[in-house]
């Protein structure tokens, strides 16, 4: 079932709310699944929790920046906000495809409490 919440994570970059369904697989499964299968649950809960801090202050930067660009004060939200964004899209993508992977080697993930992949 990880591999379903993997997938559904990896679909958000194409249709956008299936992370959510994927969040929800992962919080059913986690307390009765095995010990291997939990580190890729809480993994995945973790990769969910954490993006969602990191889009919600990168947002902000490039919201609040784009008024405050009229003045040149902004500007440097913007690309803050910007390059926030794009790292934790690239991040996010990552920690889900190395989930994918150990996963595929009938593997636990080795430390899925971890902020980097």
């Amino acid at each position: 079932m990880p591999a379903v919440a993997y997938g559904l994570y990896l679909l958000t970059y194409a249709i956008g709310v299936t992370v959510f369904v994927g969040l929800i697989i992962a919080y059913m499964n986690r307390d009765r699944a095995g010990t291997r299968m939990r580190t890729h649950y809480t993994f995945l809960i973790r990769t969910f929790w954490l993006s969602i801090a990191w889009w919600l202050i990168g947002g902000a930067l490039f919201f609040f920046g784009i008024p405050l660009s009229l003045i040149l004060v902004g500007v440097p939200l913007l690309l803050i906000g910007g390059f926030i964004l794009a790292v934790v899209g690239i991040w996010f993508a990552l920690r889900c495809i190395m989930g994918v992977v150990y996963l595929a080697r009938d593997e636990p993930y080795p430390r899925p409490y971890t902020w980097l992949a």
